[in-house]
């Protein structure tokens, strides 16, 4: 077990159910449509609404990143209201937290501005891979100076030409989704070729490319009519300003359903959309497969779990945000699992991959670290100390496992703030 000496914040102590759980829960709003929707507003062509928004640690780094290039974000109450900068000049600089929103969005839209925007962030956010994107806006006539990683600049001349950029996004759909949020604002748009293998996460450029289309912008994507694989153009023109209603965040959904998945009882998600780009969706074919059933109805969508689960063999490529909590299951599960596809998580808040590994195998799990995912095996599972290392998602697979496994402790579980404040007391609550 991890000494104190060793740990990033306190211990919490998952509690534990005391059987199947049958509850239901209302989940705050996307974080990825919160951010993406208030970065279209800064570049619309007049104020705009942000109705719902997520009030989390990353939504309040975009507004206040947004903020600090010279826009108007009024977020007192659940509303945000923006309104586009009348004059944007002058050097600023922007927190990025560890808000992979922030660092990799922001920058395409400061270079818009005239002058010097420093970028800098947390001491985990230094490690996580930009330079991708900082490239690209060099080869579309950007002056950026830094990099490969935090911290670094982006000096603005009022305009950017814009125009056809080859690049690698193998590593994250955010760099492509970057340039198509700031394409219109261009004087060329942009025209973005990715190059490599392929992309991850491809509901969040699906996202993108519905909330620009809603905002008015012309874009043409993989899949339609006369477009080419891995191309994404987006043509100059105005964003309009839009009353934009957040849905709630279904990634953050996954922890809550694998209650019911672990305990075997019945967990109800509200107001879970009918249709919808978010990649949390993907719970609703996933947990089937582990022996699950998941009926959406007009009150959400209820999973009610088997008596033992199922292990499974998956590609997560495009819904890598969801393996730790689908870790945790296939930690718990009666049979073996393989979870592939998902090497890009090693560069997000955490190497995901590795911490998985090493805290699962903490907590007695039967688990081997592969290149691009994990394999697991059933063993009996114990309590100990699971570390985070800053990232949300591993105190989500922590208190997954900790529902039905005593003396599970999660370090820092206060990391959850990113995208959900209170979780601890959300989930206590359930309990």
């Amino acid at each position: 077990m991890a000494g104190p000496t060793d740990l990033a914040g306190p211990v919490w102590p998952a509690p534990v159910a005391d059987g199947p759980v049958d509850v239901a829960v209302r989940l705050p709003g996307s974080k990825s449509l919160t951010n993406r929707a208030l970065l279209l507003a800064a570049t619309a062509d007049g104020p705009s609404v942000v109705r719902r928004a997520l009030r989390s640690r990353d939504t309040e780094l975009m507004a206040s990143a947004l903020r600090a290039l010279g826009h108007g974000v009024d977020s007192s109450g659940d509303d945000w209201a923006v309104t586009p900068a009348v004059d944007a000049s002058g050097d600023a600089r922007v927190d990025c937290g560890l808000a992979g929103t922030v660092m990799r969005f922001v920058p395409p839209v400061a270079a818009l501005r005239t002058g010097r925007v420093a970028f800098d962030g947390d001491e985990h956010m230094r490690t996580r891979p930009v330079g991708t994107l900082l490239d690209a806006l060099r080869d579309l006539g950007v002056d950026v100076d830094g990099g490969p990683f935090l911290p670094f600049g982006v000096v603005g001349r009022g305009s950017v030409r814009g125009g056809r950029v080859v690049l690698d996004a193998s590593a994250s759909s955010q760099f492509v989704s970057a340039l198509l949020l700031a394409g219109p604002s261009y004087e060329e748009g942009v025209d973005v070729v990715h190059d490599g293998k392929p992309v991850p996460s491809l509901p969040h450029l699906e996202m993108t490319v519905a909330m620009l289309r809603d905002h008015g912008v012309r874009v043409t994507a993989p899949g339609d009519e006369g477009s080419e694989p891995d191309r994404w153009t987006v043509a100059p023109g105005p964003v309009a300003a839009l009353d934009t209603a957040i849905e709630p965040d279904l990634s953050n959904a996954a922890p809550f359903l694998a209650l019911a998945a672990a305990t075997g009882g019945r967990v109800l998600v509200r107001d879970w959309p009918r249709s919808t780009t978010q990649p949390g969706d993907r719970l609703r074919e996933i947990l089937p497969l582990m022996g699950c059933t998941a009926e959406l109805g007009d009150d959400g969508l209820l999973v009610a779990g088997p008596d033992e689960l199922a292990g499974v063999n998956l590609d997560l490529r495009e819904v890598g945000e969801l393996t730790p909590v689908i870790a945790a299951l296939c930690a718990l599960a009666g049979s073996p699992s393989v979870l592939r596809g998902v090497a890009h998580i090693r560069g997000h808040e955490t190497d995901r991959i590795t911490a998985l590994a090493t805290e699962l195998g903490r907590l007695g799990a039967d688990v081997t670290e592969r290149e691009d995912g994990l394999e697991l095996r059933p063993a009996r599972l114990h309590g100990a100390v699971f570390r985070t290392y800053a990232d949300h998602r591993m105190a989500h697979a922590a208190a997954v496992v900790g529902a039905v496994v005593p003396g599970v402790g999660v370090e820092d579980v206060a990391t959850t703030s990113k995208t959900f404040p209170g979780f601890a007391d959300v989930w206590s609550g359930l309990l």
